[in-house]
């Protein structure tokens, strides 16, 4: 009898660790899916705080939630179940879905650039600034307008983070099965969502703790209170730009590394050489110099590209600039 239950205590502890391994294995292939959509994560948390323009400061963490909300609706119940059965009966077409994911990133940021320094786009600016002079704040039919158009946004860039992702539990090997790669994509899904809007909060309501700062009797408070009312302006202007960096250099990115893996070797071999050129002239720093190589001209691959999709966005009947997006973001 003590045998047996030895025997069976035995058991439990070799099945224990096999969970233990299991839970390594999910959390290691899920941080090294999460840190190939990296690019996008960036994207996705400095696109958000656009979203918030002229939203009342009581309403801004109840917008970000809903939109959270929504972004973890699009991953868990639309996207996954897509992707996993993709990988599962169609895994090659997971480097077609990736072009199209990154020529839709090359194009949003090819028109923001458009929205930015092009002519006869600053319409809704107006409109939307119009609003919230008079009222103070959005409507709340406004805000409806902006959750809704944040989380359409945020479903193509987290389409993007998840096949990213499943496409690099793909390439680990051994390939996992579709259980453990459900389990891991789950996981990217909920942690980068609560990365991407928890920085998002804390990025918003900055301005709201330097008021609180500024309104303290020590003198070393009230400046850095105002310091920081200040600096956000600066610092989101620098983080939509760069969310456009991003956009551009994510999206050529993915577009060389996807045509490479379908055969076209070409453009990716041609730019990955010139990185490798640049690595080894420049000896101790070559690795950055490299890797920003790498970038920048990902980055052009992306422009051009995305530059194409705007100008023929513009000339067709359907196209022109995205009116409701641009209203909804405030830009």
């Amino acid at each position: 009898m003590a045998g047996g239950l030895f025997a069976l205590l035995d058991d439990i502890a070799v099945f224990a660790r096999l969970a233990a391994a299991s839970v390594d294995d999910v959390g290691a292939a899920a941080a090294k899916a999460s840190a190939k959509a990296a690019g996008v994560v960036v994207d996705d948390t400095a696109v958000t705080p656009q979203y918030l323009v002229g939203t009342a400061a009581a309403r801004e963490l109840p917008v970000i939630k809903q939109i959270a909300i929504g972004s973890l609706r699009n991953k868990l119940l639309f996207i996954l179940p897509a992707a996993l059965l993709l990988s599962q009966f169609l895994p090659k077409a997971l480097p077609v879905l990736l072009i199209l994911g990154g020529t839709f990133l090359a194009y949003e940021g090819a028109e923001k650039l458009w929205e930015k320094f092009g002519p006869g786009h600053h319409d809704e600016v107006e409109e939307l600034t119009e609003e919230v002079a008079a009222t103070g704040e959005l409507s709340a039919a406004r805000e409806a307008l902006t959750v809704s158009g944040a989380i359409k946004t945020d479903f193509i860039l987290s389409a993007e983070i998840m096949v990213i992702s499943l496409n690099e539990v793909m390439s680990a090997d051994p390939q996992p099965g579709f259980l453990m790669r459900a389990v891991v994509l789950a996981l990217v899904a909920v942690v980068i969502t609560a990365v991407v809007y928890g920085v998002v909060a804390i990025i918003v309501k900055m301005d709201d703790v330097g008021v609180h700062l500024a309104g303290k009797p020590s003198e070393l408070s009230q400046k850095v209170g105002r310091g920081l009312v200040n600096a956000m302006p600066k610092v989101l202007s620098f983080i939509g730009a760069v969310g456009t960096v991003a956009m551009l250099w994510v999206g050529g990115h993915i577009l060389l590394a996807s045509l490479d893996e379908l055969g076209v070797h070409g453009p990716y071999g041609w730019v990955h050489h010139v990185e490798v050129a640049v690595h080894d002239a420049l000896g101790v720093v070559g690795g950055f110099a490299g890797w920003l190589t790498n970038t920048v001209l990902s980055a052009v691959v992306g422009l051009v590209v995305g530059a194409v999709v705007v100008a023929v966005m513009h000339v067709l009947p359907f196209g022109g600039h995205k009116g409701d997006k641009t209203t909804a973001a405030g830009h």
